[in-house]
């Protein structure tokens, strides 16, 4: 394509188009020009491209606001630019705002050139900018890495067709990865990206453009298919699993074996909002994956399974916001001495989560934290609150003991140890004043962890205790691999010993050979005067529970 100006020059005189073009000419401006004469040839030179327009404004059959109007119906980004031997500056300006970008006078073609060069370079100025905007609409609806739609415009999406009424179903398909991470994490994000691309490719080749297919974020994708039947869904669905269970991904010499789970969901004009349908479909495509992965999942309302996967990413969403808005508070419920007169300060830390209706017991929501591993998070914040709530003490901490409880989770994070003891040397906590817990069966689950850690934090003073203790009675072994400080007695078997011979058997049991293993014994769920005789007369160290004191909002 030539480097000149492609000029088109509208005149019906060939002495006037003469002198525009070589005014044209004497200001040095490299331009082709063509020069026409009437509608029909402009309409037909208009389907070229063109840098410019120039157009007489007075013409015998025709006027320059004609011109203006038939350049901005075809090509409306085309600038123009008038000349006119005699125009009221009025006219001018109207020809302005019809969209011409300027005109000259006939008498003062010397300022022709200049105002196209401006023009020119106004137009280039303009050019880049919509080419800017356009990549800046772009990016926010498209991923950046596959350049297929994003979540938001996918939801917009799906927000129309979930009020379209159809001869047949609307549905909404959630795609997952199965082995993304494994790939993203052995061979690094870039081979992670190019997965995603591959794949992409791969679901794109299987739905041949007949449906919308996003990226709505790490490994999954979603795709919206418009009045289909249930056969034609699982139909495509299927097509798509085995087209990714075909694929080989290779990788510096490695071969991976990939496969996708599929979760599927009708829209239904009766249904809730565009989140509920992403859940619904996310709720299938997990179990689908729980099922042994490369599966179809249809969402059913009446599934209890789907139900408490739902209840389950409902917990996750209010725990992170609670993480984010410290809705976390920590209660403090006291224990007793039952054998000796020890009247320094024992008692563990229990974590609460404030709502609008009050607090929330860990119950609610630990089952869904350990789930999709966010207790380190909630560990860390306890740790924190309570070493800050502890150091704030000062020297009344020095002959009191404080129980944290920590998930298994934690004992197999690589920095959580390390957070701790940075943790200990911003507060200048006493550690001998902490004793860590956590459950027989995180321990037990998390063995060489448990041990490693507990080995670990005991070497910088604080201390540790096993919880929940008695409930796999195998777990007395244990005692020899294990470095504790307390053990403490299950409540389940503290709170009917009274009435059941085997339980006050299997206490008693627990007290026995932890005071032979060098530990401090406690009994959870102490709730009556005569438990709390029974234990003192066992021997049991420790009580805990609502007959000595009920958990309260630390002072």
């Amino acid at each position: 394509m030539s480097d000149k100006l492609q000029i088109l020059l509208v005149d019906d005189s060939e002495n006037d188009a003469f002198f525009v073009m070589r005014a044209i000419e004497k200001g040095v401006l490299s331009a082709d020009v063509t020069h026409v004469t009437n509608e029909p040839e402009l309409r037909e030179k208009l389907n070229n491209e063109w840098d410019l327009v120039i157009s007489d404004h007075s013409m015998p059959r025709w006027s320059s606001t004609a011109v203006i109007q038939i350049v901005k119906e075809i090509s409306p980004d085309l600038p123009i630019i008038v000349v006119s031997g005699t125009m009221p500056e009025n006219i001018g300006v109207d020809a302005m705002g019809m969209g011409a970008q300027d005109y000259v006078m006939k008498d003062n073609l010397s300022r022709l050139v200049p105002v196209i060069e401006r023009e020119m370079a106004s137009n280039a100025t303009r050019k880049a900018k919509d080419v800017a905007e356009q990549g800046v609409r772009f990016l926010s609806c498209h991923d950046t890495l596959t350049s297929l739609p994003n979540r938001r415009f996918f939801e917009r999406s799906l927000h129309d067709a979930s009020t379209m009424n159809s001869a047949n179903l609307n549905v909404l398909m959630y795609l997952d990865l199965d082995q993304f991470k494994v790939v993203n994490e052995t061979c690094g994000h870039v081979a992670g990206d190019e997965l995603l691309k591959q794949v992409t490719k791969t679901i794109q080749s299987a739905i041949k453009d007949a449906h919308l297919l996003a990226r709505l974020g790490g490994d999954e994708f979603g795709i919206l298919m418009i009045d289909v039947s249930e056969e034609q869904t699982l139909y495509l669905a299927e097509n798509i699993r085995r087209a990714v269970d075909r694929m080989r991904f290779a990788w510096e010499g490695t071969e991976y074996s990939i496969s996708i789970s599929i979760g599927i969901v009708a829209l239904d004009l009766t249904k809730g909002s565009i989140e509920e349908l992403m859940s619904s479909a996310d709720i299938a495509c997990y179990a689908a994956k729980e099922r042994g992965r490369s599966g179809i999942q249809w969402y059913s309302d009446d599934n209890e399974e789907y139900h408490q996967r739902r209840n389950e990413l409902l917990w996750v969403n209010k725990i992170k916001s609670a993480l984010e808005s410290n809705q976390f508070e920590l209660f403090f419920q006291p224990m007793e001495a039952l054998l000796s007169e020890d009247h320094n300060r024992h008692g563990e830390f229990l974590l609460r989560l404030r709502n609008e209706d009050g607090f929330v017991a860990p119950g609610e929501f630990i089952p869904a934290a350990e789930k999709f591993n966010l207790m380190p998070k909630i560990d860390r914040l306890v740790v924190g609150q309570a070493f800050q709530y502890v150091a704030a003490r000062g020297d009344r901490a020095r002959d009191e003991t404080y129980f944290i409880n920590l998930s298994g989770q934690s004992l197999s994070d690589e920095t959580f140890f390390d957070d701790v003891r940075m943790m200990q040397k911003e507060t200048q906590v006493l550690p001998s004043s902490i004793c860590f817990e956590i459950t027989e069966t995180a321990a037990i689950d998390n063995l060489a962890d448990a041990v490693g850690f507990i080995s670990e934090i005991r070497e910088q003073g604080f201390r540790f205790a096993l919880d929940d203790f008695g409930v796999g009675m195998s777990s007395f072994t244990y005692l020899k691999t294990i470095p504790l400080d307390y053990l403490k007695i299950d409540g389940s078997f503290v709170l009917n010993m009274l009435e059941d011979p085997i339980d006050m058997g299997i206490v008693n049991a627990c007290n026995t050979i932890a005071h032979a293993a060098g530990l401090k014994t406690i009994a959870e769920f102490v709730e009556t005067p005569e438990i709390q005789a029974a234990l003192a007369e066992l021997g049991v160290d420790y009580g805990q529970g609502y007959g000595i004191a009920k958990p309260a909002p630390l002072e």
